[in-house]
């Protein structure tokens, strides 16, 4: 019998960035795998923070991952109640990937997804293992020749990218959607916000029609700057915010 996770992808997961054979913001990655974990139920009692951390140490060396990415994967193996009178006690399996940092183009093109975000989605802010949905939006914007997509809520709010936190500036002010737009609370994202000046906001997506420059975050990209935004090309900015990160040129 499949298991909940084989079932319907019922899981948690972060995608960590490898500096110098060190993991980035690893504090910030297990405070939020722990929390989306909580919020769906997947017991992690038999994975400590240390012995997971000694784990993931051991399967960057094992690929010989200086610097590049991992990824950590919690997935609840239960069977499910719909398919078994008796659920078995909780029964989660960690699994872990590492490999090179992804690709990012020098002219990174990005345009307006018809894929909306339900900002009331009992899954908002949770980095779940059900990502249909986000490769949808990634493959249908790269089938139109574009590098990512913004998406916006059922209000016409903007979120984030399909894989990604999004950021922009407008008369030199930095600003980035709040998270009750149902944008995910990216580690990155917030770093970010921790050291640099920036305001979170509501905003239609009318406003990045404005916008003097326009910024995706993630652990897996870094910071790309969007050199065009659909069809309308965008000037390279000199903001901090593209030199923040450690590994950041």
């Amino acid at each position: 019998m499949a298991s909940k996770f084989e079932l319907y992808g019922y899981g948690v997961f972060t995608t960590i960035a490898v500096v110098g054979d060190e993991p980035f913001r690893w504090e910030s990655h297990w405070r939020r795998l722990t929390a989306n974990a909580q919020a769906i139920a997947i017991d992690l009692s038999l994975y400590p923070k240390t012995s997971t951390y000694t784990t993931l140490l051991q399967a960057l060396r094992a690929k010989n991952i200086v610097n590049g990415k991992a990824r950590i994967t919690f997935s609840d193996q239960r069977l499910s109640p719909l398919w078994m009178d008796t659920p078995p006690p909780c029964e989660t399996a960690l699994t872990i990937i590492a490999g090179e940092g992804r690709h990012v183009p020098d002219r990174f093109r990005l345009s307006i997804s018809p894929y909306t975000v339900n900002s009331r989605s009992p899954l908002v802010g949770i980095k779940s293992c059900n990502y249909v949905e986000n490769i949808l939006t990634l493959d249908e914007a790269k089938g139109r020749g574009f590098d990512e997509a913004v998406r916006v809520n059922e209000k016409g709010e903007i979120t984030s990218g399909a894989m990604a936190n999004l950021f922009w500036l407008k008369d030199g002010v930095l600003v980035t959607p709040t998270l009750a737009t149902g944008c995910l609370p990216g580690t990155t994202r917030e770093f970010i916000l921790e050291n640099l000046d920036c305001h979170e906001v509501e905003a239609p997506i009318g406003e990045l029609d404005a916008a003097d420059a326009i910024f995706l975050t993630s652990a897996g990209l870094g910071v790309a700057e969007v050199a065009e935004f659909d069809g309308r090309k965008l000037r390279p900015s000199c903001h901090p915010i593209k030199s923040i990160l450690p590994w950041a040129s």
